[in-house]
């Protein structure tokens, strides 16, 4: 039996508490472990063992938190992405060290976050007006949860974000082009083959994130094999150089898993040959700058106002692919290492949505006395 105490009920019969106390040299948690017979008691006693964890200071920090997210930073930008770590610090400069200013870190508490949290939800925009959604305000608290994590590794001081609640933010079924859609859109591109077009064509048969359209150059396309091979990825990121705000970067993908090769249905193929420019160009563009997603982005929507389809992210066309294979009768394995997935469940529970057509072939197969 296990709860969110940390509590097993064990073979002998009696129930087993683990509290973290801290890390060892090679960054394992320890824990310290109590025993009873009565669960009632083990919780008592694991709550007064948890306050009195709380309330020991045997090194008291002087630090700020503000210092100790600067540290935090100074470490992951070792160790990370440009543009993860970009994002690590807009969350920490725009939100984190704004609210909390000089205090110190001995003063966080589970209270003081938690009502830090409830008062990002309510009014976290920079305009005044409205909160953050639940899904920014977790991300938040995820990267102040690993910078007291490294606090708690570096220095042995405890970690205030250990009890934080996470903000609950419902998981809404994102839509896809319908097949009327699919068709009509489709029918467009072929008839209007400009670059762009080209590429939003690609994306509907191969599932391209737009930063990873936007990097693709004639020599990633494998005419011999039928493959796309995914090997970068163009965002906007912040600029430190002081020539602007943001620049465009090429980066390695997503994830390990997002370089890939993709096999392509052969009439996009052809299509392809046909339009094959200098291999150092990129698709996009047609020339060796590349284009911004941004721009593919705005070019995306004019393209659906044209077809007389709703207005839509462009992100729609990998939801959309992911579908129409599994609807296809492609195992989730394939789909997912298509999209260049981590694991199946992100594809199955982010991407894949069983229309009500599908459904109701799937019924009418049912036989329960066959």
């Amino acid at each position: 039996m296990r709860n969110a105490m940390n509590i097993y009920k064990r073979k002998d019969g009696r129930f087993e508490g683990r509290i973290p106390v801290g890390y060892d040299e090679n960054g394992k948690i320890k824990y310290r472990y109590l025993y009873s017979k009565n669960l009632s008691e083990l919780k008592e006693r694991m709550l007064t063992s948890y306050a009195d964890l709380s309330n020991s200071s045997p090194n008291k920090c002087g630090k700020t938190f503000k210092e100790l997210c600067e540290e935090w930073l100074a470490s992951a930008k070792l160790r990370v992405k440009h543009s993860s770590y970009c994002c690590y610090e807009k969350l920490i400069n725009k939100h984190v060290i704004p609210y909390f200013e000089d205090i110190k870190y001995d003063e966080l508490t589970t209270p003081v976050i938690n009502a830090f949290a409830e008062h990002k939800l309510k009014y976290g925009r920079s305009n005044g007006f409205g909160g953050l959604s639940a899904k920014t305000v977790h991300d938040i608290l995820v990267v102040m949860r690993s910078v007291a994590k490294y606090t708690e590794r570096e220095y042995g001081y405890r970690n205030p974000m250990r009890n934080t609640s996470m903000p609950k933010s419902e998981t809404k079924e994102a839509e896809v082009f319908n097949k009327d859609e699919r068709s009509r859109l489709q029918s467009y591109l072929q008839n209007n083959l400009n670059t762009s077009n080209l590429g939003i064509l690609l994306t509907m048969y191969s599932g391209l994130r737009i930063g990873e359209l936007c990097a693709l150059k004639w020599s990633d396309i494998d005419f011999e094999n039928g493959i796309v091979r995914v090997s970068k990825a163009l965002q906007r990121v912040s600029d430190k150089s002081g020539r602007g705000k943001t620049k465009i970067a090429i980066t390695s993908p997503k994830s390990k898993t997002s370089v890939r090769d993709i096999p392509v249905p052969s009439f996009i193929l052809d299509i392809l040959n046909q339009k094959k420019q200098f291999d150092g160009f990129y698709i996009l563009s047609g020339t060796s700058k590349p284009m911004e997603p941004r721009t593919m982005q705005n070019r995306f929507k004019a393209v659906l106002k044209n077809c007389g389809i709703r207005n839509a992210n462009f992100h729609l066309l990998r939801h959309t692919y992911a579908t129409v294979c599994i609807e296809s009768g492609f195992d989730a394995k394939t789909v997912s290492e298509l999209l260049g997935h981590s694991n199946v469940n992100i594809t199955l529970n982010r991407y894949v949505h069983s229309s009500m057509e599908t459904k109701r072939r799937c019924v009418d197969r049912l036989n329960l006395v066959a």
